[in-house]
């Protein structure tokens, strides 16, 4: 026989070996070789003095079906900084992330009308500080003249009033000019506390706008989850009651509570926003991804201990004491509740499982 033949012949001896294998465990596991079993059990080795704090009865009982619905980490204080004028953004030094101090210059608007403005109020100022100064000289030397009854009283009477209208016309060009600074202040857009830059919303060469936010701000204090829930489960919800939220970005599953259910709903998605206040956490800032876990329903399930499950491969075992005798039946599980297993296929309520000492330990 040539060589290849010889590794082919070996090669099929091989696979037909192991397929007779699986056949072999398939028909152990249906009790083949151990008389008449009912179909799924494998006799043991008998042990009728399998000790009682090893077993335990297949319980039925009502579980919470966990849901979790995404949400966003958001702070209790949340400011749109947004122009008070019209004008062309010129600068905008923050991005989102950015941490910035009360009083820090988070854009600059476009100041050059207004400073031309400025400028020409300055100039009204001055003529009429200087005409109001020609005024008051007048009333001076007039009223010197008329106590020596040089100067009529109607001729008095007239220098007084355009004195005081002199002095009038400098307090409004003061104002004005008081005026027209307050609005240059306004040309520099300011943090109005220490916080986190959320959303930058607008670009330099935008028109700036009255009300229209440039960037969002958040304080890193007093942090809420935000979440939307379908209303069918929201209505379980009640303000300061207990939660459990999971933020994944710090790998932290945490207790909370309800701070807030908005009583709108959603005419869309027909959910309500649910704000859950959350205890401080290192590391945890606005913007953060999480989850709000739920219990929206309730269903039956069959429960044993976890540690009574076995893994062959990928198939899930239990030992079932049955008339003195342990039978090895193949069960599929679900979901797991504490130190318990739901079985969805396999057992009984009711039923005596054997629980491994080893892993319930």
């Amino acid at each position: 026989m040539s060589q290849p033949e010889h590794k082919n012949s070996h090669k099929i001896i091989s696979i037909a070996a192991a397929v007779f294998a699986l056949i072999l465990l398939l028909l152990y596991m249906q009790g083949t070789f151990v008389g008449k079993v009912s179909p799924g059990l494998s006799s043991l080795a008998s042990d009728a003095n399998t000790p009682k704090s090893d077993t335990i009865q297949v319980e039925k009982k009502q579980v919470d079906d966990i849901l979790t619905w995404p949400g966003t980490v958001r702070s209790r204080t949340v400011a749109n900084i947004a122009p008070k004028m019209t004008a062309r953004i010129i600068e905008i030094k923050v991005h989102a992330s950015d941490k910035v101090k009360k009083g820090d210059v988070i854009a600059r608007l476009d100041e050059r009308e207004i400073r031309a403005q400025e400028q020409a109020a300055l100039a009204a100022l001055s003529g009429a500080t200087a005409q109001a100064t020609r005024a008051k000289a007048d009333e001076q030397r007039t009223q010197s003249l008329y106590s020596k009854e040089a100067a009529t009283r109607e001729n008095f009477d007239a220098v007084v009033a355009r004195a005081k209208e002199a002095q009038a016309g400098v307090s409004q060009a003061t104002s004005t000019v008081n005026e027209i600074r307050t609005h240059l202040a306004d040309t520099l857009l300011l943090a109005p506390f220490d916080g986190i830059v959320v959303k930058r919303l607008k670009e330099p060469g935008d028109m700036g706008l009255p009300g229209v936010p440039v960037v969002s701000l958040q304080t890193p204090q007093g942090l809420r989850l935000e979440a939307d829930v379908p209303t069918t489960c929201a209505g379980r919800y009640s303000t300061d009651m207990d939660v459990i939220v999971r933020i994944d970005t710090l790998g932290q599953t945490v207790a909370a509570q309800i701070d807030e259910i908005s009583p709108d709903v959603d005419p869309q998605t027909r959910t309500q926003l649910i704000k859950v206040a959350l205890p401080a956490m290192a590391g945890l800032q606005p913007g953060y991804f999480g989850w709000l876990e739920q219990a929206c329903d309730q269903h039956e399930a069959l429960l044993i201990p976890v540690s009574a499950v076995e893994h062959i491969g990928q198939l899930e075992v239990v030992k079932v004491l049955s008339e003195g005798r342990q039978l090895m039946r193949h069960i599929r599980t679900a979901k797991i509740f504490g130190d318990r297993i739901e079985v969805i296929s396999g057992l009984q309520a009711g039923e005596t499982v054997i629980v491994n000492p080893q892993q319930a330990h």
